[in-house]
């Protein structure tokens, strides 16, 4: 069932609940949704097109809300193709169409389309406003969220913001949960977006000064009620402060003793009344495992020694933590080895570029199989790592 937004703002987007990989590397079980507006008005204006996958709908859903209609603008937020991939079929369909965009939208565009559409450009730039009739639209620059010609859009008299790629969540809207919002908004916030931390806190200012009582993105539901909740989650990621408080230990096992040795770290930290999640590196899609060291405050990486360094799973986890800006986490570490462990060294090393990380000790070394010589200095990282 398509969201509901007005009489005369419409959802014409599409499901798409054959896609595997969002990106080519995001796994998404519950597909993806690529959302697009339709605006009613004396100028009809589309807001954004869809990805070519779900072209067919998109357009079966523009014919029926037009309903003999023109379109008069398309507002460009974001030129990734999940979202600008029918801007040319659109103006091919509508010859007198305006693309309305910013002065990167338009320098980027040629690169997608071979073609820059001079002559129908209306360029905006930072609160710039255009009245379509009843409804006037007004323009907030957001680069680097995560692209940088993305912006938003404020409608005034519906006081909705059409936030692009802000807010967005994984999941097509056919397999929505509406009570289980942050999950995937979460995953899909720290690995698409979370970078750029400071540029969505400066995006979040200017949508302070904002009457905003919708909120409607380029992936995922529509956002009516309780708004507050959404934007305070999203001050917290981009802040780069936990949401919350435990400890995720995550490990690299080859043969499953540094995974037995992981476990009974677990057990030791829970007894403490500390939250764990215990993630298996190997086994776990590396989205959600940025997920996870993002969400919770404190982190234990347990790993086997490889080739004189770190087991591959884990390095890929660690270089994923380095390009997403993992900062402002305690850290603890454990590794095995059998004849030169060295693990830890090098994962600490990784980690000591990232900003903001506190290290505890003792680092715990395993030699090849976990014994009860092990079980003192596992005890002691279980402290330390619960240690306020």
């Amino acid at each position: 069932m398509k969201p509901v937004i007005t009489d005369d703002i419409l959802y014409i987007g599409a499901d798409d609940t054959t896609i595997d990989l969002f990106e080519s590397q995001y796994p998404v079980p519950e597909g993806v949704s690529y959302n697009s507006y339709l605006i009613l008005d004396d100028k009809v204006t589309v807001m954004d097109t869809v990805d070519a996958r779900g072209t067919d709908t998109w357009l079966s859903n523009l014919k029926e809300g037009l309903n003999g209609k023109s379109v008069d603008y398309l507002v460009i937020s974001h030129l990734e193709p999940d979202h600008a991939a029918n801007i040319g079929r659109l103006a091919q369909m509508y010859p007198d169409m305006k693309l309305i965009g910013n002065a990167k939208t338009f320098s980027m565009l040629p690169q997608f389309f071979h073609q820059d559409y001079k002559d129908r450009q209306i360029v905006v730039k930072e609160g710039d406003t255009i009245s379509l009739g009843k409804h006037t639209l007004q323009f907030f620059m957001a680069p680097m969220v995560h692209w940088p010609e993305v912006m938003v859009t404020y409608e005034q008299s519906a006081k909705i913001l059409f936030s692009a790629d802000g807010f967005g969540k994984f999941g097509a809207l056919c397999n929505d949960d509406p009570e289980d919002w942050a999950c995937e908004a979460r995953r899909y916030y720290f690995n698409i977006v979370g970078k750029y931390g400071t540029s969505v806190q400066a995006l979040l200012k200017k949508a302070s000064g904002l009457d905003i009582s919708m909120i409607c993105p380029l992936h995922g539901p529509v956002l009516k009620e309780n708004l507050g909740y959404y934007i305070d989650l999203y001050d917290t990621w981009s802040s780069y402060r936990a949401e919350k408080s435990g400890v995720v230990i995550a490990y690299a096992s080859i043969h499953g003793n540094t995974a037995a040795a992981a476990k009974k770290l677990a057990e030791m930290v829970e007894a403490k009344g500390e939250k764990v999640e215990l993630c298996d590196v190997s086994r776990t899609m590396v989205s959600e495992l940025i997920e996870s060291a993002f969400e919770y405050d404190r982190m234990i990486l347990a790993a086997a020694t490889y080739d004189g360094g770190i087991f591959s799973p884990m390095e890929d986890f660690i270089n994923h933590l380095k390009a997403k800006a993992f900062q402002n986490r305690k850290i603890g570490f454990m590794e095995n080895g059998s004849w030169g462990p060295m693990a830890a060294k090098k994962m600490k090393e990784e980690l000591e570029t990232m900003k903001n990380l506190t290290f505890v000790e003792p680092v715990v070394t395993i030699r090849s199989s976990m014994s009860d010589n092990d079980i003192p200095q596992m005890e002691a990282l279980a402290a330390a790592i619960c240690e306020k």
